[in-house]
């Protein structure tokens, strides 16, 4: 069964202007089922997993471009990345909008191809797993304006029969393939998904001597996902050099596993942490590399709040990619330890927004959020706090909860 996605739309509207929408995104995010499902009737489907229109694409591109009808869908484009500039050739002689539309999985040299073949012809667009409201089907709060859509999640009722509880949601994370088939081994799934991305994706950009300690390091990595990050610590933890570190967190990057989430610290402020947060875009990869296997191994235990909020922060990237642009995106924090864990930068304005996971919300939970609009100067008339609890709208002055369901 075909489960829609938010971005459906936004590939629609780039293609009427551009000439080319390339898709990227990790490993089994659903690229491949979400073009063929759009465009089965009107795009000519390739791809170039399949050994003969591969070898056609590589040995003769011209010929490969000429022979099948347009406008075309080319899948996994790092399979002949010298496609590229005969794909230009072609859209400088007869420039149309919709023409192609390409995707890969391994954005790292996906994006340098791009960046020197197609800049300005194409519109990129990055596929996530699935949101949860993609995931429960809750398609209500379609709000582009995404101050418009934090309030509208905020005035949400919770079902009384949800379609997902939070503990399931945490442990399994977005990935189609876990939701496609009920019966399937979340861990042996995750094992094979971690064993084909070191082999299709890692091994021919590190030293095959140090896989095993990129293994160690992305297990490690998994338990401290919401934490500032420390490459020095990292060094020390598992003996590679920091400039090492720093080339694997790159590569994690670039293939959409992790998120940096950088500091705040524009126009107010001294003496503040500027080092980024790090993020596993999906926290049932997160959960599963950290030896979670159970909801309640996970919601009683240590890493119940970090894979929260790893949640969550996946949660709006998803929905704000499904636009044609992310907002920027801060968590700001001082010396003293007060902090916010994400700030929404949209426009002229800043939305604070402050992740628990608790059921039963107290002033000492969003305490941070009062003191940064007084740090901030900022007169903030729409302030954020995500959290389990039912409860909707106002909860204290300007601050609003929005129950993780409605998101």
């Amino acid at each position: 069964m075909y489960i829609p996605r938010f971005i459906e739309k936004t590939i629609l509207e780039a293609l009427k202007t551009f000439p080319v929408v390339i898709l990227t995104g990790a490993r089994q995010t659903g690229k491949t089922t979400l073009v063929k499902h759009l465009f089965k009737d009107t795009f000519t489907y390739l791809s170039l997993d399949e050994l003969d229109i591969r070898s056609l694409a590589i040995n003769e591109p011209r010929e490969f471009l000429a022979r099948y009808r347009m406008p075309m869908i080319i899948d996994e484009i790092q399979n002949a990345p010298d496609l590229l500039p005969y794909i230009k050739s072609i859209i400088d002689n007869n420039r149309k909008n919709g023409m192609f539309i390409i995707t890969g999985s391994q954005q790292f040299p996906l994006m340098r191809n791009v960046s020197e073949s197609l800049a300005g012809r194409a519109a990129i667009l990055n596929l996530y797993p699935f949101s949860t409201s993609e995931i429960t089907g809750n398609t209500s709060n379609r709000q582009k304006d995404i101050l418009k859509y934090l309030k509208s999640s905020s005035v949400q009722e919770v079902p009384e029969k949800p379609k997902a509880d939070l503990g399931t949601m945490l442990l399994t994370g977005g990935y189609p393939g876990l939701y496609r088939n009920k019966e399937i081994s979340k861990n042996l799934w995750f094992s094979s998904y971690i064993q084909t991305y070191i082999d299709r994706d890692i091994r021919g950009n590190i030293r095959n001597e140090n896989l095993t300690d990129f293994e160690n390091f992305i297990r490690l990595l998994a338990s401290r996902t919401a934490q500032e990050l420390s490459y020095s610590a990292f060094s020390r933890d598992i003996g590679i050099s920091v400039p090492t570190i720093k080339s694997w967190v790159s590569l994690l990057q670039a293939s959409s596993i992790i998120y940096l989430l950088k500091p705040y610290y524009k126009n107010f402020g001294k003496r503040l942490i500027k080092s980024p947060k790090l993020y596993f875009i999906d926290c049932g990869l997160a959960a599963y590399l950290t030896g979670i296997d159970t909801k309640e191994h996970l919601l009683k235990g240590p890493m119940a709040g970090p894979l929260f909020e790893t949640f969550i922060v996946g949660n709006l990237l998803k929905r704000f990619s499904s636009l044609y642009s992310v907002p920027p995106l801060y968590y700001w924090k001082n010396i003293g330890g007060i902090e916010v864990d994400l700030i929404i930068e949209y426009g002229n304005v800043l939305i604070p927004i402050e992740i628990k996971l608790t059921t039963n919300i107290s002033g000492k939970h969003f305490g941070s959020l009062v003191k940064w609009v007084g740090y901030s100067g900022s007169g903030a008339d729409s302030i954020f706090f995500i959290s389990n609890s039912p409860l909707k709208g106002r909860i204290s002055q300007n601050i609003q909860n929005i129950n993780w369901y409605n998101l």
